[in-house]
């Protein structure tokens, strides 16, 4: 009876661990959930007016970011910012985009996750999915450091 109450009590430990991992993650301070959304909302005027290139400043420069998409990872600015321009060669094709936020938290003081959709209205064919953004305060200014997008459509 010992040994079955023993192995009963292995799972419950475990399970509280992650549970505890799971609430330490923090709400963020207004003051940092408004500045990431300034950068989300720049870089939607950015891609509204055509402008990769201002998109782009956004994302951190460094061969650090890492960019996931339905083609698999890119890693780093330079070719994050190559994926964007071969996809989207004309503003034609980058249509209007419109971000919508779920979800932001922080992971540590210098460290949020946000969970978001996008929606971009072309011409041709619609498109729309949902995006995981992590960014990092660098010298006061929020970046985006690693984001994973999935199209649903």
């Amino acid at each position: 009876m010992k040994k079955l109450l023993f192995f009963l009590f292995i799972p419950l430990v475990s399970f509280s661990q992650v549970s505890y991992d799971i609430m330490s993650i923090n709400s963020i301070s207004l003051t940092d959930s408004l500045d990431i959304m300034k950068v989300m909302k720049f870089q939607e005027n950015a891609w509204n007016s055509g402008d990769i290139n201002s998109f782009m400043q956004g994302y951190i420069k460094s061969d650090e970011l890492v960019f996931s998409g339905k083609s698999g990872p890119v890693y780093g600015w330079n070719d994050t910012r190559k994926r964007y321009f071969k996809t989207y060669p004309d503003t034609q094709t980058m249509g209007k985009l419109k971000f919508t936020v779920n979800k932001i938290r922080s992971v540590s003081s210098d460290v949020a996750f946000l969970i978001g959709e996008y929606y971009l209205t072309r011409s041709t064919e619609d498109s729309y999915g949902h995006f995981t953004l992590f960014w990092k305060k660098i010298n006061n200014k929020w970046l985006i450091i690693s984001d994973h997008t999935s199209a649903v459509k």
